[in-house]
């Protein structure tokens, strides 16, 4: 099973230290060697991911940053980072790791929504947030991902009231879920099967709201409309 090596991390702090083209250059040899076995366990996990559920495409981010509307002019992702996403129409959401040192975490969930499934999302919380409160709530789910995270507006959102009981999860522009690893954790032999067994424990709250944005509010699938 690929795993990370204590080198590939050492590289990656180092990077973050010295984050610039001079430091890089001599030492991009290395760094093709950690990206090589950065690929595999990515490809890896994308198998596992597999075994129960379906991903139509996976995506190794570059480390070469865009700084072109950045303050931070640093070149470089000091991290190896990929995303895994659902396959059809009917799978909503995604799946996402990020291996950098002391900062490392897995994430599941709607990063940037589009306005229409914004809105869609909105209008099944404002009708009957039980099920997904139910989900989420869930001491298994809990105990694997924690509360529900993402940006929110200051207010109640156009054309909802600010009396709604479920103006907390109405207010979200974001519906994020993310779990941090400490390096030893990322080192470890099983870090793969780890990650796996929290994407896995994703499902039933990725299903509802593939279930929500491929339907309307009365439950019809959009599809037959």
């Amino acid at each position: 099973m690929e795993t990370f090596t204590p080198e590939a991390l050492e590289f990656l702090s180092q990077l973050k230290q010295h984050n610039t083209r001079e430091w890089f250059e001599p030492r991009k040899a290395a760094f093709k060697k950690h990206q090589q076995a950065a690929k595999a366990f990515y490809g890896g996990l994308e198998a596992a991911l597999n075994t129960h559920d379906e991903i139509e495409k996976s995506k190794l981010f570059r480390i070469y940053r865009d700084v072109r509307f950045s303050r931070d002019k640093s070149p470089y992702n000091p991290h190896f980072a990929g995303s895994f996403r659902r396959a059809g129409t009917q799978r909503r959401g995604g799946y996402y790791l990020r291996v950098r040192p002391g900062e490392s975490f897995a994430a599941i969930g709607f990063w940037n929504p589009e306005p229409k499934d914004l809105l869609r999302i909105r209008k099944e919380l404002e009708v009957d947030a039980g099920p997904f409160r139910e989900i989420i709530g869930a001491q298994d789910f809990l105990k694997a991902w924690g509360p529900i995270q993402g940006e929110q507006v200051k207010t109640a959102p156009k054309g909802f009231s600010r009396e709604d009981p479920n103006l907390d999860l109405i207010r979200l522009k974001q519906f994020i879920f993310t779990r941090p690893f400490a390096d030893q954790e990322v080192l470890a032999p099983d870090f793969m099967l780890q990650v796996n067994h929290l994407y896995r424990a994703a499902r039933p709250w990725l299903d509802l709201m593939s279930e929500i944005l491929t339907t309307d509010v009365n439950g019809t699938p959009l599809g037959d409309q």
